[in-house]
């Protein structure tokens, strides 16, 4: 059969259908490229600075489209109201982020037993590779520039050491602190006292920023796109099959006229019977 298949036109025709069942790659490459598509597209108005007070409220759910927001906020720290949160890389090393309570003036009060007369919301102001070296945070009055990120979630099964939390989770600092809270938290990019800015970004240290871009937005799969992905890769080795199929019938002509040749008296019925394998 190879004898067949060396033929100039069926060498030609190989060349053709690999030539086809390319394009039916590129189409399958293409139309996966298509099949999965941000679930909604990055807003650019998320780096635009907006006051805190206006975007989240204490006591609601964190929707979706507040995260990422940068934020700005006047208020206070205090010292005695900060964890730090283990097991977090900062180029490619690991260590702790500091995470302190900071009260928001012109926050609503929530109310209730448990409610704090102030609301405050948790800040991670930067990366230390040490515990030891997690300064305190700025006293005096401070203005809060950073990112507002969801609330993570604790860490199951693992107990926080002494001045730890197993996340900046608002569930667990909220029992740490005996505050009430924000649904979230921020992700200091500038901390102003004084007229200075002294957050990690700006003040030399061990205290390094965090540099918390925008997160990128979730996916979704087309699934539809996805099935003309497939289909594509099944076209292209149709053709391959395409070509075999039509070697194979030129290959039984062949060998129908070789016992023509050899039996001119035969029936064309005995020839088909003489050449099925």
């Amino acid at each position: 059969m190879w004898k067949t298949a060396l033929k100039p036109r069926w060498i030609a025709g190989f060349i053709f259908a690999i030539v086809v069942s390319g394009v039916f790659v590129l189409l399958s490459q293409w139309q996966f490229g298509r099949s999965t598509s941000p679930e909604t597209p990055v807003n650019p108005d998320t780096e635009n600075v907006r006051p805190l007070t206006g975007i989240l409220q204490p006591g609601e759910f964190f929707h979706g489209s507040d995260a990422d927001q940068m934020v700005s906020a006047t208020g206070t720290y205090d010292p005695a109201k900060q964890v730090l949160v283990p097991g977090r890389l900062h180029d490619g090393k690991t260590g702790f982020w500091v995470v302190s309570a900071f009260a928001v003036d012109g926050a609503p009060a929530l109310t209730g037993r448990a409610a704090s007369p102030q609301t405050w919301i948790p800040v991670a102001r930067g990366w230390v590779a040490d515990a030891a070296d997690a300064p305190a945070p700025p006293s005096g009055r401070v203005e809060l520039t950073g990112r507002l990120l969801p609330s993570e979630a604790p860490v199951s099964g693992k107990a926080a050491g002494p001045g730890e939390a197993t996340a900046v989770s608002v569930a667990e600092l909220i029992n740490y602190w005996e505050i009430s809270s924000y649904p979230g938290f921020v992700s200091a990019t500038a901390e102003v006292a004084g007229g200075a800015d002294v957050s990690a970004a700006a003040a030399p240290g061990k205290l390094l920023p965090l540099d918390i871009g925008p997160q990128p937005p979730a996916q979704r799969i087309n699934w539809l796109n996805l099935f003309y992905s497939l289909e594509w890769v099944v076209f292209a080795g149709f053709a391959f099959f395409i070509w075999w199929r039509l070697v194979k019938d030129d290959y039984h002509r062949d060998l129908e006229e070789a016992h023509e040749e050899a039996d001119p008296s035969a029936t064309p019925h005995q020839h088909q019977q003489k050449v099925q394998p």
